[in-house]
């Protein structure tokens, strides 16, 4: 009875050692945490997190989701100050009957949302100026993001990683 009691023992003793996590070769260990962004003003803060949400859907090619995000930003511009560019600009961008037209249109958008960003709106955290080149007719398109890494919403699969960060707004 001790010795089968000893054996259990040291059983569960070493699938202890062995359960063990090589917890420095994780994925994302050592990197940055992103902190979300905080503003000064909560309806902007509202609007910008829908902003994000188009942006997102842009980069997945989900015409229908961009489409529903676009009507949600309009809303949320609604309530805050200085937005009318914007507001009429995620108009546009809920009325658009293709991806294209979402993407011709989310440029503009995007300026206009950093217009209001850097209006001394953030009260903490880093949002990201990002750009890409080669979007809409190689003309080239920004857009707001929360993280350095680039996902470009103009070139959905295809160019996932073509652009770079313009500048950081703090």
């Amino acid at each position: 009875m001790k010795r089968t009691m000893m054996m259990l023992l040291l059983t569960l003793l070493s699938m202890g050692v062995y359960a063990q996590h090589d917890h420095d070769n994780m994925a994302g260990h050592g990197e940055e945490m992103q902190m979300s962004p905080k503003f000064k003003d909560k309806d902007l803060g509202a609007a910008y997190g829908h902003y994000l949400e188009v942006k997102d859907a842009l980069v997945a090619s989900d015409e229908e989701k961009a489409i529903d995000h676009s009507v949600m930003l309009k809303k949320a511009l609604a309530n805050v100050e200085n937005a009318d560019a914007a507001r009429e600009t995620a108009s546009k961008m809920a009325g658009a009957t293709s991806l294209e037209d979402q993407r011709g249109n989310f440029n503009a958008l995007s300026n206009e949302m950093a217009k209001l960003v850097k209006n001394g709106k953030l009260a903490k955290g880093e949002i990201y100026l990002e750009y890409c080149p080669m979007a809409n007719s190689n003309n080239g398109g920004y857009w707001l993001s929360n993280e350095k890494a680039i996902k470009n919403p103009y070139m959905g699969q295809k160019m996932l990683k073509c652009g770079s960060v313009k500048e950081t707004i703090n």
